[in-house]
């Protein structure tokens, strides 16, 4: 926050000024917006809070599942604090401190009570994605994920079940999604594989190396079909063919909407039987998500948010309590 402008507490007219709350301020235009509007809202908090969930999540700059615009701010305190009720602030209240570091300033709760948070809110396929992010970033390890799912803190069940089929290997949100669809259907597979030739030399890296045969599957963005992207993936699938391996790439509309064609194709490589039933699995992760409207709808009922937004002015309530 050093080289930014300071937010204020009360009434400003001034249009190079930016409403966060009632009589909360920041200057706008700022780089760094989502900065100031954390210590904005620092001013109406108590002095132990610390932000959290998908808040921090955020802030780290993780892989996010798709988030509405009018998200609130997520911040925790203790339970002898005075929580403030504020439109576009859910507040949480705990037995103890959450552990925190700072981060531009700011009190940022520590990377697995992240995920733990953002566990209360979120549905297991979201909080694979966001684990994922985090062990892939190095911002914590399993084992620190782990050392805070003791007891019975809300949370704990989804995120230890997320733990079972994260993969700090995955290299992008589509990735991870890609590999816990071909999990659930049963489809043994290896992340990151590298594919050398006879004389040892580089061949390629695959996404998913469906175990057991010679297959790559992987997700393809949008910036594979560009000119220069699409002529090296062209001779990287080449090189992949010199050496007998088949390489299927695959979008988000298959993703999403069209797994069964992406479990056909693991079947016959695998040369088992195909049985579409299989991908019921993933559907049921899938709707639950907020890669999905309803998935979405959903979860603005758990987070009690108004009818959707066309802007990106925040709303919300508080919360409960957590215990910890």
């Amino acid at each position: 926050m050093t080289d930014l402008a300071v937010p204020v507490r009360g009434h400003v007219r001034l249009r190079s000024w930016s409403p966060v709350s009632h009589g909360l301020h920041r200057p706008t235009p700022e780089p760094g917006a989502l900065v100031q509007e954390l210590a904005a809202w620092r001013l109406v908090l108590p002095a132990a809070a610390t932000f959290t969930g998908l808040t921090s999540a955020m802030l780290r700059g993780w892989w996010l599942p798709p988030l509405p615009p009018d998200l609130p701010v997520f911040a925790a305190i203790t339970e002898h604090d005075n929580r403030p009720r504020r439109a576009g602030l859910r507040v949480a209240r705990h037995s103890r401190p959450v552990a925190s570091e700072p981060i531009d300033g700011l009190p940022i709760a520590i990377p697995a009570e992240t995920l733990l948070a953002c566990s209360t809110v979120l549905r297991l396929l979201d909080v694979v994605v966001l684990t994922d992010a985090a062990l892939h970033s190095g911002s914590c390890a399993t084992d620190d994920i782990y050392e805070i799912l003791g007891g019975r803190r809300r949370g704990s069940p989804v995120l230890r079940r997320a733990l079972e089929l994260a993969d700090g290997r995955s290299e992008s949100a589509w990735e991870s999604m890609l590999r816990v669809l071909h999990v659930v259907c049963d489809v043994p597979v290896r992340p990151q594989r590298v594919l050398y030739d006879e004389s040892g030399g580089f061949v390629a890296r695959g996404d998913l190396h469906l175990l057991g045969t010679k297959t790559f599957h992987e997700y393809d963005g949008a910036e594979h079909r560009r000119k220069p992207r699409h002529r090296k993936d062209l001779a990287r699938e080449r090189r992949i063919g010199n050496e007998v391996w088949l390489r299927r790439g695959y979008t988000d509309v298959e993703v999403l909407s069209q797994a069964v064609s992406i479990l056909r194709d693991a079947d016959l490589s695998l040369g088992r039987p195909h049985r579409p039933e299989r991908v019921r699995a993933w559907h049921a992760l899938l709707a639950d998500s907020l890669f999905t409207p309803g998935g979405r709808e959903r979860s603005r009922q758990r987070l009690a948010l108004p009818g959707r937004q066309t802007g990106h002015e925040l709303h919300g309530s508080g919360t409960g309590r957590c215990s910890s």
